[in-house]
């Protein structure tokens, strides 16, 4: 049968369709969720998601800039799929005979508040009216650590609020500044970002769609074993949370 231009069109439109369901069935299925967490997404604890990982949280002792012990307990939480990404991180690292080590993680709005009172500047504290990102659980402070778990030199310490903590500081050995650069490259390819004020500051993708949380480390307990739950933290039953417009570091 002789082909009308109009039927070999129809024919061609329908082949197209055939090859473009045919190739949504083969695409990777990370491709067909959903791009944006969601809002309720639990906080998890790092130890149960990656042992590897060292947790050494400085405002769970009197050692950080206030002098004072500010969370009651050790707890280190992000949220579900942030921690995952560090767990990525820990990952690539390993294959360096690196690896990670936190020094803050969620912090609630309360204790944001404390910090805003002894350091009122944008540039190193976050400003509670509007919220941090670790207040979200999406931020979090790292260094590198050896195989044996023994810090990395570093250009600064710990919440050294002073120019040679920014991300582009030329200064110092060039040791200190080779590893920054290994840590900010292994934390960027799995999304994270730095702030450029504090060069141990890490932000994860999509830190916008959480909430502000201001519920206390003691008040958040597991829903399940680690063990058959991953990990996950679920904040305890009649616990509230303070909500702000997504902003801030």
């Amino acid at each position: 049968m002789r082909r009308t231009p109009a039927h070999a069109s129809t024919t061609f439109a329908l082949a197209l369709v055939m090859l473009g369901c045919h190739s949504a069935e083969r695409a990777p299925t990370d491709r067909l969720q959903p791009s944006s967490p969601p809002a309720d997404e639990p906080l998890v604890d790092v130890a149960a998601i990656d042992p590897r990982i060292v947790i050494d949280l400085h405002y769970a002792t009197s050692n950080n800039f206030t002098g004072e012990q500010l969370y009651p307990v050790a707890r280190c939480l992000l949220r579900a799929r942030v921690a995952e990404r560090l767990k990525r991180v820990q990952d690539r690292l390993s294959k360096q005979g690196l690896g990670l080590k936190i020094w803050d993680a969620y912090r609630p709005l309360s204790v944001q508040k404390k910090m805003w009172a002894l350091v009122p500047n944008e540039d190193y504290v976050a400003n509670p009216a509007k919220g941090s990102r670790h207040n979200r659980g999406c931020a979090v402070d790292v260094t590198l650590v050896d195989s044996a778990g023994h810090e990395l030199q570093m250009p600064t310490a710990f919440d050294t609020f002073s120019p040679a903590a920014h991300r582009d500081y030329a200064g110092g050995t060039r040791t200190a500044r080779r590893n920054r650069r290994t840590l900010e490259r292994a934390m960027q390819a799995e999304g994270f970002t730095g702030l450029k004020t504090e060069w141990w500051h890490f932000d994860a993708p999509d830190w916008q769609v959480y909430p502000v949380l201001d519920v206390p480390l003691a008040a958040v307990r597991p829903s399940a074993p680690a063990a058959d739950y991953g990990g996950q933290i679920r904040l305890a039953p009649f616990q509230t949370c303070a909500v702000f417009t997504p902003f801030s570091n």
